[in-house]
Formats: structure tokens, sequence, C-alpha cells
């Protein structure tokens, strides 16, 4: 795609807002990997699923600088599900190193009082928090997407929906000089393993780094 054409879908799409966009900047500024966070319109099509869904628990598996857990943040509070006080997105940050950035930005957002941001093992805790999920977004360790998917879906209820991130990997998962990349096989061995699962609908879209859509049976 062209940067004209991206510019021209980003002028017809909603626009990510003045903080989302000064949290992208220092993302991309002071992190080592700022493209990782979800950016503008992969940020407006989270909060949008949240719309639709109407999610009550929501469950992040990665959330580096807390970008996408504000965008779903923002679907929770426009369509005021805290009509639950207990709604929310749980999220979960494996390296503590990223605290210090990520914590200021969620507990500053206007949306802080519906994400509860933790520093730990998503596969570890999730299961400790006793709630079942309508909605996930994975974008950690991609080595172990597949331990992850079968970590979560236990979790998530029946109609629910599973977003993962990074499917495509920059097109690495059909270039063969890549076949010894450990993370670059982990993506490949959870699409393989997708397809064949009948428990799922999944739907691979080619949005930004790949984006797997999955319905639960």
């Amino acid at each position: 795609m062209g940067a004209d054409l991206d510019q021209y879908i980003r002028d017809h799409s909603q626009p990510e807002g003045d903080y989302l966009y000064r949290l992208w900047r220092a993302t991309n500024i002071h992190t080592i990997h700022g493209r990782m966070a979800s950016g503008h319109l992969q940020g407006r099509l989270l909060k949008m699923m949240v719309l639709m869904k109407r999610p009550r628990y929501i469950l992040e598996v990665g959330t580096f600088s807390g970008y996408s857990a504000i965008c779903m943040a923002e679907g929770l509070k426009e369509k005021e599900i805290a009509a639950s006080p207990s709604s929310c997105v749980f999220t979960f940050e494996i390296n503590d190193e990223m605290e210090d950035f990520t914590r200021p930005w969620i507990e500053n957002s206007p949306v802080a009082q519906y994400i509860d941001f933790r520093i730990g093992d998503a596969l570890v805790e999730a299961p400790k928090l006793g709630v079942r999920f309508d909605m996930a977004f994975v974008d950690g360790d991609k080595r172990r997407y597949v331990e992850t998917y079968d970590t979560l879906l236990p979790l998530m209820n029946p109609g629910s929906i599973m977003l993962v991130d990074n499917t495509l990997w920059d097109g690495h998962v059909i270039d063969p000089n890549y076949s010894n990349d450990a993370q670059t096989e982990g993506i490949r061995d959870f699409n393989d393993y997708l397809r064949t699962d009948h428990r799922v609908e999944q739907l691979l879209l080619p949005m930004r780094d790949g984006l797997t859509m999955i319905y639960v049976r």
C-alpha cells in the first residue's frame, strides 16, 4: 500500500485523539521497538470491536506501552458498559522494565478506571482471576502463541472474540530464509494450528503486521 493511500485511509477513519497520539509519539521516541504499539488504525479497530461486542471483561496479553489497552477501555467507557463497575481490561506485561514508562500513561489516561494493569505472565496469572472473558487481544511472545492460545481458550465465553497480532510477521511466515527464527516458527505453528481447530472460526487480515480474528464457538 502506497503512502498516499495509507494517508487517505487515516484521513477517512476516526481520529485517535490527542492523548493517544502523544502516547504513540512517546512510545516511538523512548522505547526500542516503538512500532510494536498498535497505532491509529488498529487502535480504532480495537475500540470498534468493543463497541460492537460489548464485552464485560477483556484480557490483553502484552501491554507494551498501554496504547491498545487504552483504546479498548475507550470502548468500555463510551458504551458505559461499566454500568457494571467491574467491567475492565485486564492487561498483562511480562517485561517489568516497561512498567516505569507504561503505568503513568495508563493511570493518567481518561479511561484509567477501566484498566487493570499488571506486571506478570498472563498465562500464569489470568487463570487466577476467576473470570471468563468476552474479548481478548494477544500481542505477547510469538514463540508461545500456541501455548497462549491453548491457555486462554478455556477462559473465553462462547461467542467471545480473540484477536491475535503480528500473524504475518513482516511476511516472514512465507519466507524460507526465516525457518530457523524462533518467533517466525512460533507464528507459523500457531497459524497452522488454528486452521485445524474446529472449536473456533478464524480470519487472518492483512492489517499492519497481520491480525487474526477468532470467534469462539
